[in-house]
Formats: C-alpha cells, structure tokens, sequence
C-alpha cells in the first residue's frame, strides 16, 4: 500500500509540478540540468540497467537517512549536561534585631564568645552570603588560634532584611551593632575580601575605636577614586573583560538598567559558572580551582543563599556603593598628626602650648594580602593602596591568583593567622571560681558563729590598753 502511495505521489508532481511548462521547471529547470551536465561523469559508476535520475535519488534518500541516525545515536552517546536550577533551602540562620528595626542574619565559627582571644568579624563580597566567610577554614585551625568568626548576611542578602537607603556609614553601623549583640566587648578583627573590602574600609573610618586590625585580601577599591594616578586607573581597567566594564558603567551612569541584567545572569534561577556570572577573566591557577568539585559546590551553596530574595535592588544598591563617592578615601585611614586649626588664636594658643597635637586615621594594623596573577583585582590596586597607606603591610604573592590563596588552603590560613597572632595559644581558659561554701569541722558540723563572742581589731586594742593600765593601778 505505501508503495503504491509513493507511486501516486510521483505521479502527480510529474502532471502538476515537474511539468515542462511549470513555473518551477523554468526556474529551477536550466541550472539544474547544467549541474547535472557537469556531474554526469559519476553515471559512469551505476549499473547499466538504472536510470541516473532514480539512482541518485535513492542514494541520497538513504544518505540523508544514515546521516539522522549517525546525529540521533551521538546525542544519546554524548548527552548534553542538565542545567541545574537554583534551589532555596529553609531558613535556619541567627537573626539580631538592630535599633531601626531590621533583622540582621549572622553565622558562628570557632570558639565560643566567653573563650575566645581573638574576634574576627567578616562582611562578604557581592553575589555572596554569610555563609562565606573565610572558605575552607577549618575549625580545628579556629580553635587552635582562639579565634570565633563571625560572618553575616548584608542588607538584602540571605536572610538580612533590606535597608531603605544604605551607605558605607550604615553599613559599618551594622557592623558595630553586630559586635555588641553577639557579646563582642573587647575590640575585634574585620576581615575583607574583594568587594567585602568596601565595607571593611568603612568600618576602619566611622568605628575605628571598636577596630583592633584589619585583615585584606584582594582588596577592591572604587574604581573611580580620585586620588589614583592615571597609569594606576589604566593598569585597573586593562584586565577586565570588557562585560565588566560595561557594568562598572551601567552601575555608575544608568543604575535602573542592572535589574535587566541581573535576572539574564544569577537571578535567572539557574547556575552558571562564576566566571561568567560576575564577568571575570581569570588566571590558569584560578580557573584549576574553579574546577575543583569543592568549589564548586561551596560557590553554588553560597549563591543559593545570596539569591535567597529573588531581589535585584540590593545587587544594585552594592554595585552603585562600589563606584559611587565613598564621603571618604582609603588614603584618609593614614595615621597622621592633625592639625589644631587655622587663624590668629589657634596661633597665640600654639605658641603658649595650649593646644595639643592628635593622631588622625586608623591606629591599628592593616595587612593586605594580594596576588600577582590576580586579574580580577589587579596589582596595581594594591600599589595604589600602598602609595597612600604607607604604614600597612603587605604581602605580595607570586603565582596567586584571585581566589587561589584565600578559598580551601589550609596552609595559607595557616599563614595568615601566624602572621596576626604569632604562635597559637589556643582559647583562653577561664578562671577557677572561688570556693564560697563555708568551712567544716573535723566531724563535719559547721560551727555557730555567736555575735556576742566576735570582737574588731579596734575592740581588742582597746581591751590590751586598759589592762595594762588597770596593773599599773594595781602596782601603784
């Protein structure tokens, strides 16, 4: 039956469509006949019963045939890898209720508040979470140092509430009420990654009293900031790829246009890898970490509860704080004298010694750690810093990147510790509490302490002079 179909088939296109007066055959009919002129020496090959026109076509009707087969199985042998979608987990972090009413969502590490001989305190860098914190560290490292980290979710992010109209001076405010909730009475470390840095550099500026050291990797600085040199700005922007720089733009000129791009990228509920998420041009030592299964779960994790709100206004709001006036510059932390004032009195009171000179800027110590193959922060960021903040240390890293010194590697925490706190002393032992529980006799009764019977030190002063005054009467 469906050979006798096809035969019908062939024999109305012949009476309609391949018809010598057709419209099709006029058009088609002449270039055709002079491709299969050219080609005609190939009939050579057919067996000499076949019509050409009948053989080729079957050869090509089979070709095509094999050629979707061949397709089909490849797909099934190399099958396309599955997009895994974002997933957002129940909520489970500690919350604080801050003064204005918002709740601010914090995670622990380490030792306990009440043991503890050094506090860190870590905001986390964009399109990240408090889950961040310092990646990898282990608590046994934790614990040997005494040190309890505490990390926390910025307004908007995880399970922070936004905050209305946030700055770099709230931020360091929430900062500072955070200390306070979580019994952080003594001064503590901030810790700074990439963009965390920002908020780092906050905190040394409006709470520099509550600061006893700062701890930088990597760290980013406005891109914009008017106290870099122009060879510092270019060598800044040559390394990034050019995405970034049309959001470091956008964010910058045309804010209300990020949202677009942000629900196409990690907002689309999807994941991606990080590199093309945030737009990144990485090192060979960077993109080997990326790779690594522990990475990648820790990132994806991390991402989860960045996006937890499925809101692009607080992604904007840290993308506009990014390039936007800071109302400081890093080169104001500098210690330096400050001056007591301009005009004739200050000048009378300097020269009687009435006014005194005070220090200025963040007292503490300030350790940046930055590697040489970092193509997301550059070098030259870190020299700028070190132009202006002539007393911070740094640390330059051959061969590291941007993520390879900070995420999963235990020696280099290790390090960083050893370098802040010298040799571990573990947490600090309390001391025993005195023994309040009343003496005992031998047989175990406590005695009776009779009022009456209890005299004062003055009391029996008293009675020596009067007996020695009664036997002088005597002998008289």
């Amino acid at each position: 039956m469906s050979v006798e179909f096809g035969k019908g088939v062939r024999d109305v296109l012949k009476q309609s469509v391949i018809k010598e007066d057709s419209i099709l055959v006029k058009k088609i009919g002449p270039p055709f006949v002079k491709v299969c002129g050219r080609f005609s020496f190939l009939n050579e090959y057919l067996p000499e019963d076949r019509d050409p026109a009948y053989a080729w076509s079957v050869i090509f009707f089979v070709l095509f045939l094999a050629s979707a087969v061949l397709i089909a199985s490849n797909d099934n042998i190399y099958p396309t890898p599955s997009v895994k979608k974002v997933c957002i987990h129940p909520p489970n972090a500690s919350r604080i209720l801050l003064p204005d009413g918002r709740h601010l969502a914090y995670h622990e590490q380490g030792v306990p508040a009440e043991l503890a001989r050094f506090s860190m305190i870590a905001p986390h860098s964009f399109l990240s979470s408090r889950l961040a914190g310092i990646p990898g560290i282990k608590t046994s490292l934790l614990q040997e140092y005494g040190i309890r980290l505490v990390t926390y979710d910025l307004p908007g992010f995880g399970e922070s509430d936004p905050h209305p109209s946030r700055n770099l001076e709230s931020s360091a405010m929430d900062m500072l009420h955070l200390s306070y909730a979580v019994n952080v009475t003594d001064k503590f470390w901030v810790v700074g990654y990439s963009g965390g840095c920002m908020h780092a550099w906050a905190a040394l500026r409006y709470i520099p009293d509550r600061i006893a050291g700062a701890v930088m990797v990597a760290p980013m600085v406005n891109p914009y900031e008017p106290r870099m040199t122009k060879v510092e700005k270019n060598k800044m922007w040559k390394t990034w790829t050019t995405k970034k720089k049309a959001m470091y733009i956008l964010a910058r000129k045309f804010p209300r246009l990020l949202p677009y791009f942000y629900h196409r990228s990690f907002l689309s509920r999807v994941h991606g890898p990080i590199e093309t998420r945030l737009a990144l041009s990485l090192g060979i030592r960077d993109k080997a970490l990326l790779e690594h299964p522990s990475f990648e779960d820790f990132w994806q994790r991390d991402l989860e509860e960045a996006v937890r709100q499925k809101n692009a206004k607080p992604f904007v709001e840290e993308a506009v704080l990014q390039v936007s006036n800071w109302g400081f510059s890093p080169a104001d932390l500098k210690v330096q004298r400050k001056r007591p004032g301009k005009g004739i009195v200050h000048w009378i009171k300097s020269l009687y010694g009435q006014t005194e000179e005070i220090l200025a800027g963040f007292l503490g110590q300030i350790h940046i750690w930055q590697g040489m193959e970092d193509m997301v922060v550059p070098p030259s960021t870190t020299d700028f810093l070190q132009r202006v903040l002539p007393d911070a240390m740094v640390h330059r890293l051959l061969y590291e990147g941007h993520f390879t010194y900070f995420y999963f590697c235990d020696e280099c925490h290790r390090r960083i510790f050893s370098t802040l706190f010298g040799n571990p002393q573990g947490p600090v032992v309390p001391e025993p509490e005195a023994d309040q529980s009343p003496i005992q006799n031998n047989d175990g009764e406590t005695p009776d302490t009779i009022l009456g019977d209890t005299t004062t030190e003055e009391e029996n002063v008293s009675c020596v002079v009067n007996s020695d005054k009664e036997e002088e009467d005597y002998i008289d």
